[in-house]
């Protein structure tokens, strides 16, 4: 199956990278599009084409990918509609904030019927194929939502859901890829306050926070749990657990996830 990616910034060099590297899709089948020759020159030497012109990218594709800022993606498609009218094609927009309803009237998919459409927000974790993907099946059959659920399981994982949830997946997981990023840096500083050197401290707390990840992921267990488990009473991570408590650690995750809702 030929896959086109339109767009190859960040959110779209990293789905490119996740899917050269998973191998989910062959490098002599996938072809990348940006106007931008800076940024596809990562990918020169890949097995992957590269290209500026994004109908040429698009001629021949079975699935496209069109992953460009929001306020793009209308003359994007406008832009393609020659090309792809009248052709069978799986279209995938990645993009926060673009109803559906939108994408399939600059589609036409009143005439273009046979155009099946997902919306979907991974991270930018997809690059080393562990995404946490949300996928919107808007113009899909259940065969061809299972199909394009397994492909972004292979660079991590995927759920399907409905497109009311959508902002708020992108809240939690893509923009949560820089909350944890966040407080990787802040442990990583506190870290070097109580003695470590800061490449040390980087390595603890990342190698820390996996493997919390993986006693979750590995038990099912809820977080509190697995943190009874190592708050002996009077001892010192209750106290830490406490002073982070104080200084409203619970209450700020919550109030910067709303935030990032407009709430």
């Amino acid at each position: 199956m030929k896959t086109t990616i339109i767009g190859a910034g960040a959110m779209g060099g990293a789905l490119a990278e996740g899917l050269l590297l998973s191998g989910a899709v062959a490098a002599s089948d996938l072809t990348i599009a940006d106007p931008m020759e800076a940024a596809l020159q990562r990918f020169e030497g890949s097995g992957a084409s590269v290209t500026t012109d994004n109908a040429a990218a698009a001629s021949g594709a079975d699935t496209l990918f069109i992953v460009v800022k929001p306020w793009l993606v209308k003359q994007v498609i406008e832009d393609l509609l020659p090309t792809i009218s009248g052709k069978r094609l799986t279209i995938v927009v990645i993009a926060a904030g673009v109803p559906s309803a939108d994408i399939c009237e600059w589609l036409h998919t009143e005439s273009n019927s046979q155009f099946t459409l997902f919306l979907a927000i991974p991270n930018t974790a997809i690059a080393v194929m562990q995404s946490m993907t949300f996928l919107v099946p808007a113009v899909a059959t259940a065969t061809d939502t299972e199909a394009m659920k397994a492909l972004f399981d292979e660079v991590g994982q995927c759920i399907v859901t409905e497109e009311r949830l959508l902002a708020s997946g992108t809240t939690l997981a893509s923009c949560g890829i820089a909350y944890a990023m966040r407080y990787i840096r802040a442990a990583t500083e506190g870290g070097v306050e109580i003695g470590f050197k800061a490449h040390d401290a980087q390595q603890i707390v990342q190698q820390t926070v996996k493997g919390a990840v993986a006693l979750l992921q590995a038990t099912g267990h809820h977080p509190e749990e697995e943190i009874d488990k190592v708050t002996t009473p009077g001892g010192v991570t209750i106290k830490g657990l406490n002073a982070m408590e104080h200084a409203g650690f619970t209450s700020a995750v919550i109030r910067g996830l709303k935030a990032g809702m407009g709430q």
